[in-house]
């Protein structure tokens, strides 16, 4: 699998479980995006620009769906997750030699559990994810375990 050489451009996400409907964090010229999975409660990413890029909107797609599975994988493995775990998702798009190649790096934030356990069930979660599923040995990608 190639790596990228030069990043052209990227798309940052920054998804948590939004248990307080009420809260509202957007700044001016941006917005709170709130999205849902069934079954679930509601993701909110915070801060979003009113025009995304195509980086943005998969890093965001891809951290809503990720974020939502992290929870089902700590379910499988009989962990409770603090209320403020976090997934920052960032999709690059840069170019190695004349080709043009995908990348993402994760940093998933578990406070207060060991990092082996937060590593076995983000890896799990890899594993059940749909976008992870599906760039699956086609782009490289880095998870970061965040535990303090």
């Amino acid at each position: 699998m190639e790596k990228i050489e030069k990043v052209l451009a990227s798309g940052n996400s920054h998804a948590t479980v939004n248990r307080d409907p009420s809260l509202q964090s957007g700044e001016f010229g941006v917005f709170d995006l709130k999205l849902t999975a069934p079954g679930v409660e509601s993701i909110e990413f915070t801060a979003t620009e009113p025009h995304p890029t195509a980086e943005q909107l998969f890093a965001g797609a891809w951290s809503a769906c990720y974020t939502t599975v992290f929870g089902k994988a700590a379910e499988l493995k009989k962990v409770t997750l603090p209320p403020d775990f976090s997934v920052d998702i960032q999709v690059n798009i840069g170019q190695t030699g004349p080709a043009w190649f995908l990348g993402a790096q994760f940093n998933v934030r578990v406070p207060g559990l060991p990092t082996e356990v937060v590593e076995k069930i983000a890896h799990l979660a890899h594993q059940i994810c749909p976008y992870s599923k599906s760039v699956r040995g086609n782009i490289e990608i880095s998870t970061n375990i965040v535990t303090v």
